[in-house]
């Protein structure tokens, strides 16, 4: 069961609801502000991703069937980095 202030508040809502018109309709200042935050994280994130890819040290080694013509995986493997 409503109580009356619930009623009176739904129905102010409704008569400010329909004084918009549907067609001009914003995001408005809440939107830019949720899209301004989802840019600085995705620019964070990305910051650090290319902080981690700059400290990956990949050296390719040769498949089996190359080892033949090639100096062993075993002698030319690099020591890791200890940081």
């Amino acid at each position: 069961m409503m109580s009356a202030t619930s009623t009176l508040a739904l129905t102010h809502f409704v008569t400010l609801a329909d004084s918009f018109d549907k067609d001009k309709v914003t995001p408005g200042v809440l939107g830019f502000i949720v899209f301004a935050v989802i840019g600085g994280a995705v620019w964070l994130l990305m910051k650090s991703m290319n902080k981690q890819m700059k400290k990956v040290d990949f050296e390719e080694q040769p498949e089996d069937g190359d080892a033949g013509t090639t100096v062993s995986a075993a002698t030319q493997a690099p020591k890791p980095k200890t940081s």
